[in-house]
């Protein structure tokens, strides 16, 4: 390293060419460092005659080590202590179109773009600003300097100070964002909510973009970086005392002036000058009432009366329909129960519907009292909104404002005249309406159903369920068979138009005898054997065992003997098997004989044998006769009733 005299001292060469090379600092420098240049007694052969000049401390470099550390010290005396992240005051040395180079008093200058002051025209050199320093050094031994971020800084320590002194700044809304309008305060950016521009709602937030307006911070995340104004703030202020001086001035049933500030669905927002109120959507009408907006408009100017006020919560319940009459004092004085009424139906519940006599009278129709029908479901099936429609009342009490309707009552009772209209025994036409798991529900007519059980739809098939017998909807012919006029009951039968072919079938399918039979259903239980005249029977797995020892399969035909006959169950035991194990026993008892009454029984043979077809004749021709003697009966039965229900009909 290199060094110069100056002034009875050495620098260094490249200090002396820093200071040098600042026109501005190098007078400031000499000053400083002539001040402080003052005789050291530590150093050795400064300042000294030739005669004391010192050789061996200079062979030895000890005056050199001691100039070259008192030069340093001397030199870091004259620059800047400063820090990265921190924010200085710098003077403004040289300006071009793409730079601005700035001194802050350390051992280089920094460079800052242009750009940066782009908002200051008139710049120049020797301007003193405020700058924020990124890093001492790069990699490239430069001095990186911010005035941008300078400003920044700056900004977010106004901000805070604002937030803690809850001053009144401003601000210029630059542009509208979602929710609410972007905000420009101390050079930041801060968000302004649609809720906090103004105490009404506001329609149009276009027309305070470009406006500089007054705020109050209301919250700030350093984390995020997140600023809140609030314009609201400052007016809800200045409202306060208004409020407070209106609410003292507030009384029960006090008519004021109000505007239309806020429509909602479920009521409107009143401002009655400085303090807002509610008037319920209920409190709108004495009618029933969709929404709001079809009693008022926003800013319309409309009376009201105060309901009721909180003074500590600052609430105002206000009503409109109560400065006109209630409709139930104009409500015609004669109407009594039992008269006819008109209406029309403005709500429906599944247990009713509300029909509106007047303007703010309605009457409740229970969905019990819309038709005969014991087995009613919901109100819907019978009436929707806006139905025009006639109905007796039922009840009214005009104290507490309520009145029941009826609409079955303008029809006569079905079930008063049951017993001569619906007479046990006649025949009639009914229409499926429900199923359940015991029978069928059929209708007769509007308001009369009967029930036929699933045992009384048929004589001869199973059924498990009433599906499989008919469908919804289709007609199907019955006959009555008990009335229950207290209860509102029919029972009903279908088999019961048909001779009961049981007493025929006892008579065909006694026990013992045989008959051939086709199995249609095999389970771990038994079998279901098809027999003649469509009935079935039943047997067991070890009486379905052929001859051969093997079990006998499905659709298989056999011959099967009845081992049982139940009339009243309707049920028939088979065997197949027993048809060759009694045959096999028989023969077992015959052939210990003498082969004389062999000869005696071969004697009778022909005779036995013509005898036992003259008899077998003779039970086919009775068995034919008393089918044919049943179907007569049944004929006749049939024409019988039909005779009496149209004689009755005739009557009618």
């Amino acid at each position: 390293m290199c060094f110069i005299l100056i002034n009875g001292g050495t620098v260094p060469v490249w200090g002396e060419y820093l200071i040098l090379s600042n026109p501005l600092k190098k007078k400031e420098k000499m000053e400083e460092f002539n001040s402080t240049n003052e005789p050291q007694e530590a150093v050795k052969n400064a300042n000294v005659a030739p005669e004391n000049f010192d050789w061996e401390a200079y062979e030895k470099g000890d005056d050199i080590k001691s100039n070259r550390q008192l030069d340093t010290e001397l030199y870091d005396k004259t620059l800047s202590q400063i820090q990265n992240q921190e924010v200085v005051e710098g003077t403004v040395v040289s300006i071009n179109k793409r730079e601005v180079v700035v001194n802050i008093g350390y051992k280089s200058d920094g460079v800052i773009p242009y750009a940066e002051f782009r908002y200051n025209p008139d710049l120049k050199v020797g301007d003193k600003g405020e700058v924020f320093i990124e890093n001492q050094e790069d990699k490239k031994g430069q001095l990186l300097l911010s005035h941008k971020l300078a400003k920044h800084a700056r900004a977010w320590e106004q901000v805070e100070a604002a937030l803690e002194s809850q001053e009144i700044i401003h601000g210029y809304i630059k542009c509208r964002t979602k929710g609410g309008m972007i905000v420009e305060v101390f050079g930041i950016e801060a968000f302004l909510p649609g809720s906090q521009i103004d105490v009404k709602p506001i329609r149009d937030y276009d027309v305070f973009v470009g406006k500089t307006m007054e705020f109050k911070i209301v919250k700030v995340n350093n984390e995020f970086k997140n600023v809140v104004v609030s314009h609201k703030a400052l007016i809800e202020e200045e409202l306060e005392e208004q409020r407070k001086e209106i609410i003292s001035r507030l009384e029960k049933g006090q008519v004021l002036e109000g505007i239309v500030k806020n429509v909602t669905s479920y009521g409107v927002f009143i401002d009655l000058g400085g303090v807002d109120g509610l008037i319920h959507i209920t409190d709108l009408s004495w009618g029933r009432v969709n929404h709001p907006d079809e009693i008022v408009k926003l800013d319309e100017k409309i009376n009201v009366v105060i309901l009721d006020f909180d003074e500590e919560k600052k609430r105002i319940a206000l009503g409109l329909k109560q400065l006109t009459p209630h409709p139930w004092d104009a409500l015609d004085q004669n109407l009594k129960v039992g008269d006819k009424v008109k209406g029309k139906v403005v709500v429906m519940a599944d247990y009713g519907a509300f029909l509106e006599i007047i303007p703010g009278v309605e009457g409740l129709i229970h969905v019990s009292e819309m038709s005969w029908s014991q087995h009613l479901r919901s109100a819907n099936d019978f009436l929707k909104v806006g139905d025009e429609v006639e109905a007796v009342i039922l009840t009214l009490d005009r104290e507490e404002r309520k009145m029941s309707l009826g609409m079955k009552q303008l029809k006569p009772d079905p079930w008063a005249t049951i017993d001569t209209k619906y007479a046990v025994g006649t025949r009639h036409t009914a229409k499926v309406r429900n199923f359940t798991n015991f029978g069928v529900f059929a209708e007769l007519e509007e308001g009369v159903d009967g029930l036929i059980h699933i045992s009384d739809l048929s004589w001869t098939k199973k059924i498990k369920h009433p599906s499989e017998f008919t469908q919804l909807g289709s007609e199907i012919e019955v006959v009555v068979l008990e009335i229950d006029k207290e209860n509102s009951r029919l029972s009903l039968g279908h088999k019961q138009l048909e001779e009961n072919p049981w007493d025929v079938f006892e008579t065909i399918f006694s026990e013992g005898s045989i008959h051939e039979g086709t199995i249609v259903e095999l389970f771990d239980k038994g079998a279901v054997i098809a027999l003649p005249y469509g009935i079935e029977g039943f047997a067991t797995p070890k009486h379905i065992v052929k001859e051969n020892g093997k079990q006998a399969k499905i659709d298989e035909k056999l011959p099967f003997k009845v081992i049982e006959f139940n009339k009243d169950a309707k049920r028939i035991i088979l065997s197949h098997s027993r048809t060759f194990e009694d045959e096999a026993k028989n023969n077992e008892t015959e052939q210990p004989q003498t082969e004389k009454k062999v000869t005696k029984k071969a004697k009778a043979t022909l005779g036995d044998i013509e005898a036992l077809s003259e008899l077998k004749d003779q039970m086919v021709s009775e068995a034919k006769d008393d089918i044919l003697k049943a179907q007569e009966a049944s004929k006749k039965i049939r024409s019988k009733a039909k005779e009496k229900t149209e004689d009755q009909e005739g009557k009618e």
